[in-house]
C-alpha cells in the first residue's frame, strides 16, 4: 500500500484530504506544519508528499526543495490557495510532481496522486532496465546474520552522498558491495569506475586518477581524462586504498573536500561530481600508527566504514554460496551437493574466503564424474605449522600428534592450546583468534572461561 505524507495546516482541508485518499486505498499521514512535515518525513519512508505552499513555519517551496534534496525519488505534490502561473513555474522548476490549486474536488486530488505513483514505478523500472543492460550489479549471496545486517545497512547508505569505506580480508567481496551501494544510489545510471590502487606505480598513480594534458610529460601523446573524469556523476572505487603512497593521499584529500581534481600539466582544476567507496584489505588504524596514512584521509573515508567479516566466521554462508557457484558453472547440468561435501566445506578456514571457495566449486564441477558432488573431488586441506617447531607447512589436515593411552582433559587441552596460540600471537588476541579460526569475542569468553591473563 502506498505511504502518503500530506502536510496542511488548514485542519478542516487535512481531515477531508485524508479521508479521502484513504478510501482511494491509500496510507496516509499528515502534518499541520512544514516542520512536524519534515520530521516525519526523515523518521518514516514515504511513497509521495503532499504540501499545502503557505503554512507558519517553513513554506511549502521549503519543504519541496528539502524532500527533493534528501529523497530525489519521491514525488512532491504542491497545493495552494492562492494559485498563479509564476508559483506553478518556481515549484515545477524545484522538483514539483504537480501543481493543484484550492479547492480542489476528490477525484482531481486521486487522479494526481495517482499519476504521480505511477510516473514513479515506470521511472524505477526505467531505471532498473538501464542498471541491469549496463551489467554493473553482480550477485551478492548470503543467509548469516552477520552479512544480512551489513547489506542492510549498505543499502541504507546507498542513496546518500557519503563516502564509503569496505574493509576486510581479500576474497570477502568488497567489490560486490561497493556495486550493490552504487545500483541503489541516485547515480545508478551513471558510470561505476573502479580502480586497483595497488596495480598502479605510485608515479603514474596521479596521472591515472586525474589525468593528463598532452605532452604533459614524456610518453604524454594524447592528452588524457583519468579515473575522476570517467566516473563523472557515478561512483570511482578505490580499491586497496591503503597502497597509495604519501604523495598522493594529500592530493586524493583535496579532491574529497575541494570536488576538483589537478590534471596533470593543466593550470586549471577541474570540478568533479563523484561519489568515492574505498576497499582494503589492511588495518588503516594500525598504518595511521605508523605514520604511512593520513588520518584526516581515514577519517574522509570513512563517514561510513563496513566491515566485511572472514567467510570462517560466517559458515551459514557456505551452502547457498556453493549453490550459487555449482548452478553458475554447472551449466545444464542438473547436479547435487551432498551433505558430507557441505560438512567437510564448513570446517575449512579458507584463507582465500569466498574467492577461494568459488575456485574449490568450479574445481568439484570439472572433476565431478556423476551427478553427486562429494568430498573425494576436493583439494587436500592444508594446516598452519609452527614456525618454532621447524614444521612445514603442507602436512594433511587429518595429521596430528598421537593421542596418549592414559586419555587426556579436552578443558585441559583447549587451556593449553588457547595459551600457546596466544604466545605464539604475542598475546594479539584479534591475530590468535584468526589463527584459530574463531570469532575474537568467543575467544575472549574461553579466556575468561579459563582464567587466562596476559603475564
Amino acid at each position: 500500500m502506498p505511504r502518503i505524507l500530506l502536510i496542511e495546516d488548514d485542519d478542516s482541508s487535512r481531515e477531508l484530504g485524508q479521508f479521502n485518499l484513504t478510501r482511494a486505498g491509500y496510507e496516509v499521514d499528515t502534518a499541520p506544519d512544514g516542520d512536524q512535515g519534515l520530521r516525519r518525513f526523515t523518521s518514516g519512508r514515504y511513497d509521495l508528499v503532499i504540501t499545502d505552499l503557505r503554512m507558519p513555519g517553513r513554506s511549502g517551496m521549503e519543504v519541496l526543495a528539502e524532500v527533493k534534496r534528501a529523497e530525489p525519488d519521491v514525488p512532491v505534490i504542491v497545493v495552494t490557495a492562492y494559485a498563479n502561473v509564476d508559483l506553478a513555474v518556481d515549484a515545477m522548476k524545484t522538483g514539483a510532481q504537480d501543481f493543484i490549486g484550492k479547492p480542489f474536488n476528490r477525484d482531481h486530488l486521486v487522479l494526481a496522486v495517482r499519476k504521480a505513483l505511477e510516473d514513479r514505478s515506470l521511472r524505477r523500472e526505467v531505471r532498473r532496465l538501464r542498471v541491469k543492460a549496463s551489467g554493473i550489479e553482480r550477485p551478492l549471496v548470503c543467509a548469516s546474520e552477520p552479512m544480512r545486517r551489513l547489506v542492510e545497512t549498505a543499502d541504507r547508505v546507498a542513496r546518500s552522498e557519503a563516502t564509503v569505506l569496505i574493509t576486510g580480508e581479500s576474497g570477502t567481496g568488497k567489490e560486490l558491495i561497493a556495486r550493490r551501494i552504487h545500483v541503489r544510489s541516485n547515480r545508478a545510471e551513471g558510470p561505476f569506475v573502479a580502480l586497483n590502487c595497488a596495480a598502479v606505480p605510485g608515479e603514474l598513480l596521479e596521472a591515472e586518477l586525474f589525468g593528463h594534458e598532452k605532452g604533459a610529460f614524456t610518453g604524454a601523446a594524447r592528452a588524457r581524462q583519468g579515473r575522476f573524469r570517467k566516473a563523472e556523476g557515478g561512483t570511482l572505487f578505490l580499491d586497496e586504498v591503503a597502497e597509495i603512497p604519501a604523495q598522493m593521499q594529500s592530493k586524493l584529500l583535496r579532491v574529497l573536500q575541494e570536488k576538483v581534481v589537478d590534471v596533470v600539466g593543466s593550470d586549471t582544476p577541474a570540478p568533479v561530481d563523484v561519489r568515492i567507496i574505498a576497499a582494503t584489505n589492511k588495518d588503516l588504524r594500525q598504518r595511521i600508527e605508523q605514520s604511512v596514512f593520513r588520518e584526516d584521509l581515514y577519517y574522509r573515508l570513512a563517514v561510513i566504514e563496513l566491515a566485511l567479516p572472514p567467510l570462517r566466521e560466517r559458515p551459514e554462508d557456505i551452502p547457498p554460496l556453493v549453490d550459487h557457484f555449482v548452478a553458475r558453472f554447472g551449466g545444464d547440468r542438473d547436479l547435487a551437493v551432498s551433505r558430507e561435501l557441505l560438512d567437510d566445506l564448513k570446517w575449512r578456514a579458507w584463507p582465500g574466503n569466498v574467492r577461494e571457495l568459488e575456485n574449490v566449486c568450479e574445481r568439484l564441477v570439472l572433476l565431478a564424474a556423476g551427478d553427486e558432488l562429494s568430498p573425494d573431488d576436493l583439494p587436500p586441506q592444508r594446516i598452519e605449522s609452527d614456525p618454532a617447531a621447524g614444521r612445514p607447512n603442507d602436512g594433511p589436515r587429518d595429521e596430528w600428534p598421537p593421542l596418549p593411552d592414559g586419555g587426556l582433559s579436552l578443558i585441559e587441552l583447549e587451556r593449553r592450546v588457547i595459551e600457546r596460540v596466544l604466545v605464539r600471537e604475542r598475546w594479539n588476541v584479534s591475530q590468535a583468534a584468526r589463527y584459530l579460526r574463531i570469532p575474537r569475542h568467543i575467544l575472549t569468553y574461553r579466556m575468561e572461561k579459563h582464567g587466562i591473563r596476559r603475564p
